[in-house]
């Protein structure tokens, strides 16, 4: 187990504090994955099958630690991109009113803190993206995979605000970390 424990704080190791970031972020998402069949079950009911689909993104999330040491820029793009993939996924899946379009505001946020001054444009260009998928899907991805009952919708409503105000949270908590290092404090 040690060994195994090792090898992933070496994987997610980087020496830039915005791969870092990065990488800790996509471990967190990573972690969480496994977790969501369940808390659909415990929020919404027993028809977990749809939660399946979102372990199509779970090979981006975990490449973005190995995208980053052959590009940084790169492996930082790819986390907010994988994390936007995988909401327009989701919406199509459980259907909007599940309201995991909520998940877009920390990919957003994303685009803001993983991306140094001169990589400006990279980073509009991602939270454009972002917010286009929001602006230009959003009610038009068609029936989802399993359509819920209104009580249902309300307790994915519940946990997806919580889920994606938590990491939201999360990810501030990470910038005031990287301030702290750049002002010495």
């Amino acid at each position: 187990m040690s060994r195994a424990w090792n090898a992933a704080k070496a994987y997610f190791a980087h020496d830039d504090p915005l791969v870092a970031t990065a990488n800790l972020v996509a471990l967190v998402v990573l972690w969480n994955q496994p977790f969501y069949p369940l808390y659909v079950y415990w929020s919404v009911g027993p028809d977990i099958a749809p939660a399946f689909y979102t372990f199509i993104s779970t090979p981006f999330f975990l490449a973005v630690p190995a995208l980053a040491r052959v590009n940084s820029r790169a492996g930082r793009a790819l986390l907010p991109l994988a994390g936007i993939g995988n909401t327009m996924l989701s919406a199509k899946v459980f259907g909007v009113a599940s309201g995991v379009e909520v998940f877009l505001l920390p990919c957003i946020l994303l685009c803001f803190v993983l991306f140094r001054p001169g990589e400006r444009a990279v980073s509009i260009v991602i939270a454009a993206i972002g917010m286009l998928a929001f602006t230009a899907l959003h009610g038009r991805y068609g029936e989802p995979v399993h359509l819920y009952s209104t009580e249902e919708y309300a307790g994915f409503l519940k946990m997806n605000a919580l889920s994606a105000g938590t990491l939201t949270a999360f990810i501030g908590l990470l910038v005031m970390n990287l301030i702290g290092r750049r002002a010495g404090g």
